[in-house]
């Protein structure tokens, strides 16, 4: 075989393993860090629950509601 070839493979299968080794490297940490992470939770405990809001008041008159929007709508097109 040629040279060049030979070295071309050389080159490929190094450039394989490398990133079959990084990927490998990879799933491990990801594998202890899933361990590890929940025993460091209660460093950064949940933030409490935000209070509900008051709901809006009802509004007792539609037509006024609506003849307010209207209107509105009307001054805001010019």
């Amino acid at each position: 075989m040629n040279e060049t070839i030979l070295q071309g493979l050389l080159l490929m299968g190094v450039g394989m393993g490398t990133v079959f080794a990084f990927l490998v490297l990879l799933a491990v940490v990801l594998a202890l860090s899933a361990h590890v992470v929940p025993k460091l939770a209660f460093m950064m405990p949940d933030p409490e629950p935000a209070k509900p809001k008051a709901p809006a008041p009802k509004a007792g008159n539609k037509a006024a509601e609506i003849a307010l929007a209207l209107a509105a709508a009307l001054r805001r097109r010019g």
